[in-house]
């Protein structure tokens, strides 16, 4: 029961689309340009939802957004304007992904600066550690601790 029921929860899942949030009033009537909007749409977040693009979200705020889009571009704005012109009444923020620029360089690369100090300290950590062992190998055992070795194992000493 529970097995059908989670197959049938998994297909579903994988069947669900992209549920985009547009409304038909919204579709513009030349295709090239709708198609734009919408490649626009999805690079910009709404500032309500913070995790969602325009294009996915519901919010008013995300709609006033998609139709300000839609309006530059039938402006005769490329795409580059009309992202620049959302990023400058918003700020960088709007951006989905953020540029490469000096101030978001910590967004970047810090992922991988992190993960290479890491490599790095787990590295020098197994390296103490087998040198440690190392040494540890050559030390003789004292006549006190062969003698309780000895007793442990049960083996006869030697006298």
């Amino acid at each position: 029961m529970i097995r059908t029921l989670i197959i049938s929860l998994l297909a579903l899942s994988l069947m669900a689309g992209h549920a985009a949030a547009y409304e038909p009033s919204e579709v513009l009537d030349d295709p090239a340009l709708e198609t734009r909007a919408r490649t626009i749409s999805a690079e910009l977040r709404c500032m309500v939802c913070q995790n969602q693009s325009i294009d996915d979200s519901n919010a008013p705020l995300a709609k006033d957004l998609r139709i300000l889009v839609r309006d530059r571009l039938l402006a005769g704005d490329t795409d580059e304007e009309v992202i620049e012109f959302v990023v400058d009444r918003y700020g960088e923020y709007v951006l989905l992904r953020p540029r490469v620029a000096p101030h978001t360089y910590i967004l970047w690369f810090g992922p991988f600066i992190v993960l290479l100090l890491a490599g790095l300290f787990a590295l020098r950590y197994v390296r103490t550690r087998s040198v440690e062992e190392a040494a540890g190998e050559g030390t003789p055992l004292t006549e006190d601790e062969r003698a309780r070795v000895d007793r442990l194992l049960g083996t006869p000493q030697d006298n």
